[in-house]
């Protein structure tokens, strides 16, 4: 099992010097795996559509700051040496497909070989307008054609590829990343949209698990989703193992058990002796690597929960 956890890119831990501390210190813990959330503008009003909570409504962005993602990936490659970096997850459609792809090899190249392109579609409408993307409506049609057009980019150095929202042809595409075939393409998502992306096109699964429509909040609730999504893969023609399955437990923190609609206890809420016991059996079911959230509002806070976390819980799931 390997283990990380994602950057701050907006609010107090959002700077420089925080963020290095914050990697350095997980490195050195163990943690291999280091994942940075996707925004790049946020509008002052948005619909409440928001996945992840019953009414829609967040406050989360209400500062309106976000580190852009993809530029913060190549410090990170600079300020680390072992760590695989995540985006967690990149919104495909706000970015031009041949550029991104080229900023993506770049970065792997620098990074000795460590991007995991991790994508979704998106969710909100007016963000994709402020941008300029395809059209929101779209989003999967572009999301699965960009998908398509990096790989076709990253496995050839004269690609070609034609479809309804990129076409590339008589180019060159140098250099190549360090990863062969390519970088690993998680697909973010818990929706049977994403599931069927992923058995279609994906390296890895990657989900959040605490959207009100699918929680993944108890351990079998989450192996039924894995099920399908090898199901679906078999249906699809291809080899289930050939995908890999993470987990974003963006909910994390030490406290009182909490129980779920069904009685249960909530994966990942609870002492560390019940974290480990989760993680334990989230790796029986085919769980390769799960990223986890230690921001807490100060610096020191966090770096107290790391550590807690390295100390308590990952020497016990890895014997």
């Amino acid at each position: 099992m390997e283990f990380g956890f994602n950057i701050p890119t907006a609010g107090p831990l959002a700077r420089p010097e925080a963020i290095k501390q914050f990697v350095e210190r997980g490195e050195a813990l163990g943690f291999t795996i280091f994942a940075i959330a996707d925004h790049i503008i946020i509008p002052r009003k948005f619909r409440p559509v928001y996945p992840y909570t019953p009414t829609g409504e967040t406050d989360s962005f209400a500062s309106g700051a976000a580190l852009e993602p993809l530029a913060l990936m190549a410090s990170l490659a600079m300020m680390t040496k072992k760590a695989r970096l995540l985006t967690s997850v990149l919104v495909l459609p706000y970015r031009e497909p041949v550029l991104t792809a080229k900023i993506f090899a770049t970065i792997d190249v620098m990074s000795g070989g460590r991007v995991i392109a991790g994508c979704g579609a998106g969710w909100m409408e007016e963000e994709f307008k402020v941008v300029s993307a395809p059209p929101f409506a779209a989003r999967g049609k572009v999301t699965d054609e960009y998908i398509e057009a990096f790989r076709a980019m990253w496995t050839s150095e004269e690609p070609s590829y034609s479809g309804e929202y990129v076409n590339i042809s008589d180019i060159y595409f140098r250099p190549q990343p360090v990863q062969k075939p390519h970088p690993p393409i998680w697909i973010g998502g818990d929706s049977m949209a994403a599931l069927r992306r992923t058995a279609r096109l994906g390296d890895g699964w990657y989900p959040v698990g605490i959207s009100p429509k699918h929680p993944l909040n108890t351990v079998p609730r989450f192996a039924v989703r894995a099920k399908k999504l090898r199901d679906m893969t078999e249906q699809a023609g291809r080899d289930p193992d050939s995908i890999e399955v993470s987990f974003w437990a963006v909910w994390y923190r030490e406290d009182d058990p909490v129980t779920v609609d069904d009685g249960s206890r909530h994966i990942l809420l609870g002492s560390s002796e019940q974290t480990a016991e989760d993680v334990a059996q989230m790796a029986e079911i085919g769980v390769k690597s799960m990223v986890f959230n230690f921001m807490r509002p100060s610096l020191s806070q966090s770096l107290e929960a790391m550590e807690r976390f390295a100390t308590e819980v990952m020497p016990v799931v890895r014997g």
